[in-house]
């Protein structure tokens, strides 16, 4: 893959970084060619926007980046202002930045260069005369960088893929490979016994041509226990409780929170964090058959705690209360579940900032914190405990999804706790795992959110224990 980084700054383009708040001072003192040049592009210097200043010969001599209060997309809008060719960022020249900085606009960067084009007919948009590159300066880890990037891709790649594609079986495949790259043990249970352990899965699944599954890899043995959990539902129908066209059309990203915890394994392996790590992903495929799952059927979990069904569209809270109970067994130091749960988060905060759900209130204060330092958004909603009510009023035993639509993001979750845990360190986020529409950095399709955020805090655990 090519991620628009390179190591050496050697026949590469000058990149003098300004911050907006100094655009007009630093104008003022630019030499008299550069600022009638700039006068003449009529170039405002917004944050995000770059400017080629050229040579007498008609080259480049200089790029002029302007950079703002959010690195990591300024420097995305940066890759796609600037022509194609090599850059480095000038270290005597404009603003400096420092390290953290640094590294999150080069990510920046590097995030504008994803395209997915596995079913292009031809060859890739992607060829040397069009690649841009900018050089990794010093002080910039390159193993952090280039691992948090590789997350993100994957992520991305594995929401992208058509549900023809990605099955439970391609999302098996993904693992595999994922876990074979860095030497992490794997195992995948299916057939009678997952009948037996996990009859929530198996029953959401059961009714698809390929089976359900659950996908169980471990890595690391020292530092702290981190358990990610993901949903893996690649396509969903609604099953009996079929949902409408134009709601079915972007439901192969509903194995966005497997794609996630995949993503952010590769980043925490690839970064050979310090931490005991686990990865569960509850796959299937929720349609229509004469196996299906009915409304009000009472089916049995991994807990031992019967559940009726209140929605078969709400079945991604089944899927994930096995895999939460066998990770509760473990007792580990954090778990944190990714899902494209319910459309009331959406509602209630639009697509682009994912809702966070905490058993802690210190958690939830280090998540949001790692969230605003990487430019990660996460919106903090409760876990109102008054609301658990709903769950018990199912007509023969507890509901999957409570007797009121209102609060709908808040009493799902509340449903997930009942197996992860009161007193566990459990989060859980429910994405949306797509772009409605492109950014610079954020193009259309599938998307990583809240990857990083996970990761710095996860970092920061993995610090705080060989501190102690």
């Amino acid at each position: 893959m090519d991620f628009g980084l390179q190591e050496t700054a050697d026949g590469t383009n000058a990149l003098v970084l300004v911050h907006a708040d100094v655009w007009t001072e630093w104008c003022n003192a630019a030499e008299p060619f550069a600022k009638n040049w700039i006068r003449a592009q009529a170039f405002s210097g917004m944050a995000g926007t770059a400017l080629v200043i050229p040579g007498k010969d008609g080259g480049i001599d200089i790029a002029i980046g302007v950079i703002g209060k959010h690195d990591i997309w300024d420097g995305a809008g940066l890759a796609k202002a600037l022509p194609p060719g090599g850059w480095h960022i000038d270290p005597n020249r404009g603003t400096m930045l420092n390290a953290m900085a640094c590294e999150m606009l080069l990510l920046g960067w590097a995030l504008s260069q994803y395209s997915f084009d596995s079913f292009k007919n031809g060859e890739s948009d992607k060829c040397e005369t069009t690649l841009k590159r900018l050089a990794i300066p010093e002080g910039v880890s390159a193993d952090r960088l280039l691992g948090l990037v590789e997350g993100v891709w994957l992520c991305r790649d594995l929401i992208n893929m058509p549900a023809n594609y990605m099955t439970p079986q391609g999302l098996e495949d993904s693992a595999i490979d994922l876990a074979k790259k860095f030497g992490a043990a794997i195992t995948v249970i299916s057939g009678d016994e997952l009948q037996t352990s996990f009859p929530a899965i198996n029953t959401v699944g059961r009714a698809a041509e390929i089976a359900p599954r659950l996908i169980d890899f471990t890595w690391g043995d020292v530092g702290p226990r981190i358990t990610l959990v993901g949903k893996g539902i690649t396509f969903d129908s609604g099953g009996l409780d079929l949902k409408p066209s134009k709601a079915m059309e972007m439901m192969k990203k509903d194995m966005g929170g497997s794609a996630t915890v995949l993503g952010l394994a590769m980043a925490i392996m690839a970064t050979s964090l310090p931490v005991r790590l686990r990865v569960l992903v509850a796959a299937a495929e929720n349609a229509l058959s004469d196996r299906s799952m009915r409304p009000l059927d009472v089916i049995d979990t991994r807990a031992g705690i019967k559940v009726e069904v209140g929605n078969t569209d709400a079945e991604g809270r089944l899927v994930l209360a096995d895999a939460l109970t066998l990770a509760r067994e473990e007792a580990p130091d954090f778990v944190i579940d990714f899902a494209t749960l319910t459309g009331a988060a959406r509602v209630a905060l639009g697509t682009e900032l994912p809702a966070l759900f905490c058993n802690r209130d210190d958690t939830a204060a280090k998540i949001l914190a790692a969230s605003s330092k990487v430019g990660d958004p996460l919106w903090r909603l409760p876990l109102f405990d008054d609301y658990d009510r709903h769950l018990d009023n199912g007509y023969v035993t507890l509901s999957s999804t409570g007797g009121t639509g209102f609060g709908g993001a808040i009493t799902a979750a509340l449903f997930l706790r009942r197996f992860a845990g009161n007193d566990s360190n459990w989060a859980h986020i429910d994405v949306m795992a797509w772009n409605l529409s492109g950014r610079p950095g954020r193009p259309r399709g599938g998307e990583a959110m809240g990857l990083r955020a996970i990761f710095c805090y996860i970092e920061q655990l993995a610090t705080e224990k060989q501190g102690q």
